[in-house]
């Protein structure tokens, strides 16, 4: 439980602890020394980068008890041996949640590929001192439009999470709500790349933490795409439920080059994507007992 929390304890109070250190820096209280010192933590995170470590993973890995985690490949031979061939690939993971869970476990369980595959996130989380640390370990990268086609490009394969922040404001213990009907860039992307893309379904991240839906809180973090309003989770604290997490890695759905798409390829293979999500939903969620009686809106 403790492990588990780092992370969630972590995204409320860094904040608060960087705007207290740059008021006591701007107003040298309780003294300049004593400023400087209380500050020092955000000064050394400012100018050291993020970078990814497996020694830090392995120290979170009781997470994975924590939560009963399991992960399962419907096609790992098949992707496994086509990476090794030089294929890349877009790998795109629903739902977000308030935090990623099980994208965490997953990277603990298997931190190889995490070295391999980096992770996209929202550039505000990869330049906040100490948070851009903390979460570097996950091997991030920026999740700009730009920085994934430069990625695709150069051959690199990289995850993205499709709803984004968007989609946390959707989690819910009793339904399933994705952000992905409008969502089609990422398809358009890839068709244009010529990279197959591969759906990846996270069961649990809706679920071990609840989230404050509206406020000025929730409006700054729909504006500034991070994670920074109010959420709980076990005895109404910032401790994520000791819930059963399952990351399934779903089969490439098979994206031809077309380096001008339409709109209508566009549609028809975001349909496509759509169709594969929903059918991983249906096929897994018995093995999640808080999923087993959820239902899944597409919005």
């Amino acid at each position: 439980m403790a492990v588990a929390s780092i992370f969630s304890i972590a995204y409320l109070l860094i904040p608060a602890y960087l705007l207290s250190a740059i008021a006591a820096l701007i107003f040298r209280y309780p003294s300049t020394k004593s400023s400087i010192l209380f500050a020092l933590p955000m000064l050394i995170s400012i100018i050291v980068p993020p970078r990814p470590s497996r020694f830090a993973l392995s120290l979170i890995s009781p997470m994975l008890d924590y939560f009963d985690f399991e992960i399962i490949h419907m096609d790992e031979k098949n992707i496994r041996s086509q990476m090794d061939n030089g294929k890349n690939f877009l790998f795109a993971a629903q739902p977000h949640g308030v935090l990623s869970f099980v994208g965490m476990c997953a990277a603990c369980s298997e931190p190889a590929d995490t070295e391999r595959v980096p992770t996209a996130a929202a550039s505000v989380v990869l330049k906040t001192p100490l948070l851009k640390n903390l979460m570097g370990i996950f091997n991030l990268v920026d999740a700009s439009a730009g920085n994934i086609k430069r990625i695709l490009k150069k051959g690199g394969s990289v995850l993205i999470y499709i709803g984004g922040i968007a989609e946390l404001f959707k989690s819910c213990r009793t339904e399933e709500r994705l952000y992905l009907a409008k969502r089609k860039g990422f398809i358009k992307l890839a068709l244009r790349e010529g990279v197959d893309v591969v759906p990846l379904y996270l069961f649990g991240n809706t679920s071990v933490l609840s989230v404050l839906k509206h406020g000025p809180l929730a409006a700054l973090s729909r504006n500034l795409q991070a994670s920074l309003t109010l959420f709980w989770g076990k005895f109404y604290l910032p401790i994520p439920r000791d819930e059963k997490l399952l990351y399934v890695i779903g089969k490439p759905i098979g994206l031809p080059h077309i380096p001008d798409p339409t709109q209508e390829d566009i549609d028809k293979w975001h349909g496509v994507y759509c169709n594969e999500v929903r059918k991983i939903f249906e096929t897994y969620k018995e093995k999640v007992p808080m999923y087993k009686h959820k239902k899944l809106f597409i919005d």
